[in-house]
C-alpha cells in the first residue's frame, strides 16, 4: 500500500524561490561588494578588507569570497522565507530593504564586531556606511528576485511561484 503525500502549492514553491533567491542574493551581493570596495570609512581601509578580517586576513579576494558566501546564504533564505510575497516589484523592494536592515543589525552591528573584538551595536562611520551597503543589497536582491519571478511567469504563461 502506498500513501500519496500532498504538499501545498506554497510549500512546493519554496525550492524554486530559494533558487531565485540565490541568484538575487549574488546580484545584491555584487552591488553591495562594490560599495564595500570603494567605501573607506576608516582611513585607507576598504570595508571589504574588514570582512576579510573575519578570517584574520586583510586579503581583498578573501573578503569577496566571504561576502559573496554570506550574500548567497542571505539570498537563499530571502527566497525561501519571502518568495511568495516578493513576486511583484514594490513588495520585493520593500521586503528587500527591511531584510537588508535586519542583516545589517544582526551581522554588521552584532556578529562581525563581536568576532573582531570591537564594540557591538555601535554607531560610527563604519556602521553608517555599512547600513547603506546593506540597503543596496536589499534593493538589488528584491529587484532581481521579482524580475526572475516575472520572467518565469511570462515564460510559463501563468503567475510565477
Amino acid at each position: 500500500m502506498t500513501t500519496a503525500a500532498h504538499v501545498s502549492p506554497k510549500a512546493a514553491a519554496i525550492p524554486l524561490h530559494a533558487a531565485w533567491g540565490a541568484a538575487a542574493g549574488l546580484f545584491g551581493g555584487i552591488g553591495m561588494g562594490i560599495w564595500m570596495s570603494v567605501s573607506r570609512p576608516m582611513t585607507d581601509t576598504a570595508m571589504i578588507t574588514m570582512v576579510a578580517g573575519l578570517l584574520g586576513t586583510t586579503n581583498t579576494f578573501a573578503g569577496w569570497l566571504i561576502h559573496l558566501s554570506i550574500a548567497l546564504f542571505a539570498g537563499i533564505t530571502f527566497g525561501a522565507l519571502f518568495g511568495q510575497f516578493a513576486q511583484r516589484l514594490a513588495p520585493a523592494v520593500a521586503l528587500g530593504l527591511v531584510y537588508g536592515a535586519v542583516w545589517w543589525t544582526v551581522g554588521a552591528l552584532w556578529i562581525m564586531p563581536a568576532n573582531m573584538g570591537m564594540p557591538v551595536f555601535d554607531w560610527n562611520d563604519v556602521t553608517s556606511s555599512s547600513l547603506g551597503a546593506h540597503l543596496v543589497f536589499g534593493i538589488l536582491a528584491g529587484i532581481t528576485f521579482s524580475s526572475i519571478a516575472q520572467m518565469a511567469g511570462k515564460r510559463t504563461g501563468r503567475a510565477a511561484g
